[in-house]
Protein backbone atom coordinates (compact mmCIF):
# COMPACT_ATOMS: atom_id res chain seq x y z
CA UNK A 1 0.00 0.00 0.00
CA UNK A 2 1.33 3.54 -0.66
CA UNK A 3 1.76 6.09 1.37
CA UNK A 4 0.12 9.86 0.69
CA UNK A 5 2.93 12.21 -0.37
CA UNK A 6 4.63 14.09 1.50
CA UNK A 7 2.91 17.95 1.58
CA UNK A 8 5.90 20.42 1.73
CA UNK A 9 5.97 24.29 2.81
CA UNK A 10 3.46 25.16 5.34
CA UNK A 11 0.77 23.41 6.83
CA UNK A 12 -3.18 24.94 6.54
CA UNK A 13 -6.14 24.41 7.46
CA UNK A 14 -6.92 20.70 8.23
CA UNK A 15 -3.63 19.39 8.04
CA UNK A 16 -2.91 21.91 11.03
CA UNK A 17 -2.22 19.53 14.25
CA UNK A 18 -2.37 21.47 16.68
CA UNK A 19 -5.66 22.12 18.77
CA UNK A 20 -5.02 25.86 19.54
CA UNK A 21 -3.51 28.00 17.29
CA UNK A 22 -2.98 32.40 17.65
CA UNK A 23 -4.66 33.62 15.09
CA UNK A 24 -3.91 37.04 12.98
CA UNK A 25 -6.34 37.96 10.67
CA UNK A 26 -5.60 39.32 6.88
CA UNK A 27 -5.20 42.74 8.20
CA UNK A 28 -2.41 41.58 10.17
CA UNK A 29 -4.35 42.20 13.64
CA UNK A 30 -4.11 39.56 16.51
CA UNK A 31 -7.18 38.26 17.05
CA UNK A 32 -5.86 36.06 20.15
CA UNK A 33 -5.65 32.45 20.75
CA UNK A 34 -8.30 30.16 19.81
CA UNK A 35 -9.68 26.47 18.86
CA UNK A 36 -8.02 25.55 15.27
CA UNK A 37 -11.65 24.80 13.96
CA UNK A 38 -12.78 27.49 15.11
CA UNK A 39 -10.13 29.80 13.24
CA UNK A 40 -10.15 27.91 10.44
CA UNK A 41 -14.41 28.66 10.01
CA UNK A 42 -13.77 32.39 10.44
CA UNK A 43 -10.96 32.17 7.59
CA UNK A 44 -13.59 30.42 5.58
CA UNK A 45 -15.95 33.17 6.33
CA UNK A 46 -13.66 35.61 4.28
CA UNK A 47 -12.66 33.19 2.08
CA UNK A 48 -8.87 32.61 2.80
CA UNK A 49 -7.04 29.52 4.43
CA UNK A 50 -5.78 29.75 7.63
CA UNK A 51 -1.85 29.16 7.11
CA UNK A 52 0.83 28.12 9.96
CA UNK A 53 3.71 30.81 9.78
CA UNK A 54 5.38 29.89 12.73
CA UNK A 55 4.64 26.12 14.03
CA UNK A 56 7.17 26.30 16.54
CA UNK A 57 5.70 28.83 18.83
CA UNK A 58 3.76 27.96 21.85
CA UNK A 59 0.73 28.08 20.58
CA UNK A 60 1.21 28.05 16.58
CA UNK A 61 1.04 31.14 15.17
CA UNK A 62 -1.37 31.07 11.86
CA UNK A 63 -2.68 33.78 9.31
CA UNK A 64 -5.45 33.94 7.27
CA UNK A 65 -3.96 33.98 3.67
CA UNK A 66 -4.23 32.51 0.20
CA UNK A 67 -2.31 29.24 0.37
CA UNK A 68 -1.23 29.58 -3.52
CA UNK A 69 -0.43 32.76 -3.45
CA UNK A 70 1.15 32.35 -0.22
CA UNK A 71 3.68 29.22 -1.59
CA UNK A 72 4.18 31.56 -4.81
CA UNK A 73 6.04 34.01 -2.68
CA UNK A 74 7.89 32.08 -0.78
CA UNK A 75 8.93 30.25 -3.73
CA UNK A 76 10.12 33.55 -5.43
CA UNK A 77 11.81 34.61 -2.59
CA UNK A 78 13.90 31.25 -2.28
CA UNK A 79 14.90 31.83 -6.01
CA UNK A 80 16.09 35.59 -5.45
CA UNK A 81 17.99 34.33 -2.58
CA UNK A 82 19.94 31.19 -4.86
CA UNK A 83 20.42 34.03 -7.72
CA UNK A 84 21.94 36.74 -5.45
CA UNK A 85 23.85 34.02 -3.28
CA UNK A 86 27.80 33.61 -4.83
CA UNK A 87 29.54 30.85 -5.02
CA UNK A 88 33.37 30.75 -3.62
CA UNK A 89 35.59 29.49 -6.55
CA UNK A 90 38.96 28.37 -6.21
CA UNK A 91 41.63 30.38 -8.78
CA UNK A 92 45.08 28.79 -9.67
CA UNK A 93 48.12 30.99 -10.40
CA UNK A 94 51.08 29.30 -11.36
CA UNK A 95 54.24 30.37 -11.01
CA UNK A 96 58.38 29.45 -11.04
CA UNK A 97 61.02 29.83 -8.36
CA UNK A 98 62.87 32.02 -10.43
CA UNK A 99 60.17 34.44 -11.57
CA UNK A 100 61.03 37.77 -13.10
CA UNK A 101 59.70 40.68 -11.53
CA UNK A 102 57.39 42.17 -14.34
CA UNK A 103 55.77 38.53 -14.21
CA UNK A 104 55.55 38.35 -10.42
CA UNK A 105 53.92 41.25 -10.45
CA UNK A 106 51.34 40.50 -13.52
CA UNK A 107 50.53 37.49 -11.53
CA UNK A 108 49.60 39.76 -8.17
CA UNK A 109 47.54 41.53 -10.34
CA UNK A 110 45.53 38.95 -10.71
CA UNK A 111 45.60 37.26 -7.00
CA UNK A 112 44.19 40.46 -6.11
CA UNK A 113 41.60 40.61 -8.73
CA UNK A 114 41.03 37.03 -7.68
CA UNK A 115 40.88 38.30 -3.73
CA UNK A 116 38.43 40.91 -4.37
CA UNK A 117 35.79 39.01 -6.50
CA UNK A 118 35.90 37.36 -3.23
CA UNK A 119 37.30 33.81 -4.88
CA UNK A 120 40.19 31.64 -2.98
CA UNK A 121 43.12 31.47 -4.45
CA UNK A 122 45.40 29.05 -4.67
CA UNK A 123 49.26 29.45 -5.87
CA UNK A 124 51.65 26.52 -6.96
CA UNK A 125 54.91 26.80 -7.04
CA UNK A 126 56.52 24.40 -9.59
CA UNK A 127 60.18 23.01 -9.64
CA UNK A 128 62.33 21.84 -12.93
CA UNK A 129 64.99 19.94 -12.74
CA UNK A 130 67.94 21.46 -10.23
CA UNK A 131 65.21 23.70 -8.91
CA UNK A 132 64.39 21.21 -7.04
CA UNK A 133 67.31 20.70 -4.48
CA UNK A 134 66.66 24.96 -3.78
CA UNK A 135 63.18 24.94 -2.33
CA UNK A 136 64.23 27.61 -0.01
CA UNK A 137 63.81 30.02 -3.12
CA UNK A 138 60.35 28.72 -3.69
CA UNK A 139 59.53 29.01 0.25
CA UNK A 140 60.91 32.76 0.03
CA UNK A 141 59.05 33.61 -3.36
CA UNK A 142 55.55 32.30 -1.30
CA UNK A 143 56.26 34.22 1.64
CA UNK A 144 57.04 37.84 -0.45
CA UNK A 145 53.39 36.19 -2.07
CA UNK A 146 51.81 35.96 0.99
CA UNK A 147 53.47 39.56 2.66
CA UNK A 148 51.99 41.33 -0.56
CA UNK A 149 48.44 40.10 0.09
CA UNK A 150 48.81 40.46 3.63
CA UNK A 151 45.78 43.35 3.88
CA UNK A 152 43.18 41.85 1.24
CA UNK A 153 43.80 37.73 2.40
CA UNK A 154 44.88 35.76 5.43
CA UNK A 155 46.68 32.31 4.52
CA UNK A 156 44.11 29.76 4.58
CA UNK A 157 46.80 26.50 4.36
CA UNK A 158 50.51 27.26 4.86
CA UNK A 159 52.93 26.37 2.03
CA UNK A 160 53.88 22.38 1.51
CA UNK A 161 55.52 20.00 -0.88
CA UNK A 162 53.72 17.72 -2.86
CA UNK A 163 55.87 15.76 -4.99
CA UNK A 164 57.24 18.93 -7.72
CA UNK A 165 55.21 21.20 -6.52
CA UNK A 166 55.04 23.91 -3.74
CA UNK A 167 50.97 24.68 -2.93
CA UNK A 168 49.35 27.70 -0.99
CA UNK A 169 45.83 28.86 -0.58
CA UNK A 170 44.62 32.15 0.25
CA UNK A 171 41.29 33.42 1.18
CA UNK A 172 39.55 36.66 1.54
CA UNK A 173 39.89 37.96 4.68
Amino acid sequence: MLSPPVKSGPRYNDLIQSDKVRVIDENGENLGVMFTNEAIEKAAEVGLDLVEVSPNADPPVCKFLDVGKYRYEAQKKANAARKTQKTQEIKEIKMRPNIDTHDYDVKMRNVNRFIEDGDKVKVTLRFRGRELSHQQLGMDLLRRVQDDVAEIAKVEAYPRMEGRQMLMVLAPK
